[in-house]
């Protein structure tokens, strides 16, 4: 129990104190080194800063993540289990090969027909973060409180959505539901951009993510503890392909039951399972985040979203009992949105690619799977124009670039002032273009 309440408060170190490394902390967590395939570990700290005196929470806004699930494409599984399997019918599989090879073939035969469903734990993770939400604020959820939920029309994220209600509805068997799964809502709940997705791997962007992997990547090692022939390796197999593959392998088996009795991650030293996360830390901010190398535009794919965020809200702090708004899709919606707002420095640019972690921008902090980005409403009466509000990443209190009322506590006049001007410039983009 005392080495899951320390992983849990050093997943969550703010930014800010980082004197922790990335490198130190996926030593002390392998884990860690999952990017999204990390399993949504729970907040750090269950006690959340009181508000100011007189003002009380009514309204939560919520966009989160689908919990843990297999990988999502049956080649996932089957890719590398092909060229460990052929390699094995030619005796050119060491000892330790032949094991890493059995152990495939179990997480291949537990995701069969499953590719990219949600697991077990992640369901659990859904009860548990809609348990937590009641208890944090019970006021919001009481009586014959009102819960509007929206999912994507992913499967995943539906059961998700409907594992947190369900959870609601044992607290509370008096809360009048609403769920839906619309395409109609895809717009903003799930939005792809093609002329943004068409400006990610620009020739710089490229360039640069290319070199850098070149100089992280490390998998001439796996391969001689894999193969017992070196020319059939060099010869037959991709070695870096094969290499990431098994490492997504290993970084899921956390979200899995096989969790409890095998791992992939002796495959790797510590210093290659670094260079491993590394690679993919640098590909996730150039892809999804604010990196300066395609313009730091990719965080604006989610301007309906935030604009959806906004103008529901708007409408729910009118009524006398708002109640909550739930949201379950993505973390390619999730780590763009996060950045958008600048919530805990995560909009920060940074150009060079080897000073991103040490930069603090760690992708662990963000997107795990079950993250949340939580709005929580305070006010002293209804109808009056001073709404207070925090946000929760994760459901810890997280900051934004906007003047403190109170620890943790802004105006939400002065964040809808922020994100419009924000939004502007993108508008100002298309114009230019």
């Amino acid at each position: 129990m005392k080495n899951i309440i320390f992983v849990a408060v050093l997943f969550y170190f703010p930014i800010s104190i980082a004197a922790q490394t990335s490198r130190r902390e996926i030593l002390l967590n392998k884990n860690l080194s999952g990017n999204n395939y990390v399993a949504y570990p729970g907040p750090a700290n269950q006690k959340l800063t009181p508000a100011p005196k007189g003002y009380v929470p009514f309204y939560i806004s919520h966009y989160g993540r689908h919990g843990s699930r297999y990988l999502i494409n049956v080649n996932d599984y089957n890719r590398p289990f092909v060229a460990l399997r052929r390699a094995e019918q030619q005796g050119k599989l060491t000892r330790f090969g032949n094991d890493v090879l059995r152990r495939v073939a179990l997480f291949r035969e537990e995701a069969r027909g499953r590719e990219g469903e949600l697991t077990e734990l992640g369901a659990r993770q859904h009860k548990d973060i809609a348990r937590r939400m009641y208890e944090h604020f019970p006021g919001i959820f009481a009586g014959r409180a009102v819960v509007d939920a929206k999912s994507t029309v992913v499967i995943r994220c539906i059961l998700s959505m409907e594992n947190a209600l369900q959870q609601l509805l044992v607290l509370n068997s008096r809360l009048q539901i609403k769920h839906d799964a619309s395409r109609h809502d895809m717009y903003y709940m799930n939005h792809r951009d093609a002329h943004l997705d068409s400006l990610k791997m620009t020739p710089t962007a490229k360039e640069a993510f290319a070199a850098f992997s070149a100089r992280h990547a490390r998998c001439d090692s796996l391969m001689r503890k894999l193969f017992n022939d070196e020319r059939y390796w060099r010869d037959s197999i991709n070695a870096l392909q094969l290499n990431d593959q098994l490492y997504h392998l290993a970084c899921n088996v956390q979200s899995t039951e096989l969790r409890h009795s095998e791992t992939l991650y002796d495959l790797f030293t510590d210093e290659e399972l670094y260079d491993c996360w590394l690679r993919k830390n640098a590909w996730w901010y150039i892809n999804y985040g604010p990196s300066p190398l395609n313009g730091g535009l990719q965080v604006y794919s989610q301007r309906f979203l935030i604009r959806r965020i906004i103008e529901e809200a708007d409408s729910c702090i009118a009524l006398e009992r708002p109640g909550v708004t739930l949201r379950y899709g993505h973390d390619t919606m999730m780590m763009p949105l996060v950045c958008l707002l600048d919530v805990n420095g995560f909009g920060k640019q940074i150009i060079d690619l080897e000073k991103l972690a040490e930069g603090g921008w760690h992708n662990y902090r963000i997107y795990p799977m079950a993250c949340n980005l939580q709005f929580v409403f305070y006010r002293r009466t209804r109808g009056e124009e001073d709404v207070l509000f925090k946000v929760l990443l994760n459901e810890n209190e997280a900051t934004l670039p906007l003047p403190v009322v109170a620890k943790a506590y802004y105006h939400w006049t002065d964040f809808k002032a922020y994100v419009f001007e924000k939004l502007k410039r993108y508008v100002g983009h298309l114009q230019d273009n």
